[in-house]
């Protein structure tokens, strides 16, 4: 491969990267919605009464320059609560409240992260391939 050939392949993978990584983003980002949604089923998450709670979880997906950024989150009121507790603590009505934590997102944030250094390593070998 000369210097001008090489030149134009990685003129043309720049060029393409940007929508292979929004879509690897993408991806990523509806199965971090799953395992968020997954642990937010029982124990050690937070139990299911109606179901609103864990099917509130969307994913936003944003393209930047040569990428995408993605958010992931509920509208929920409850969700920090839950995530967090709220231990020992007042809320604004004077009721106090000795709520235990039940983690659901911390404990799908590290395979979130794994997959998508994955996916972005994959997206490079896709414009390059």
């Amino acid at each position: 491969m000369t210097p001008d050939e090489l030149a134009d392949r990685l003129e043309a993978a720049a060029d393409n990267l940007g929508d292979a990584i929004a879509r690897r983003v993408q991806h990523t980002a509806e199965l971090g919605r799953g395992m968020i949604r997954a642990n937010a089923t029982g124990r050690p998450g937070p139990n299911v009464i109606t179901g609103r709670y864990r099917s509130s979880w969307e994913t936003v997906t944003r393209s930047i320059p040569y990428g995408a950024e993605c958010t992931i989150g509920t509208n929920q009121p409850q969700g920090r609560r839950l995530e967090f507790g709220f231990y020992d603590m007042t809320d604004s009505l004077g009721r106090h409240y000795y709520q235990p934590p039940f983690p659901h997102v911390g404990p799908a944030v590290p395979r979130m992260e794994t997959m998508l250094k994955a996916q972005v390593l994959a997206a490079a070998q896709e414009v390059l391939g």
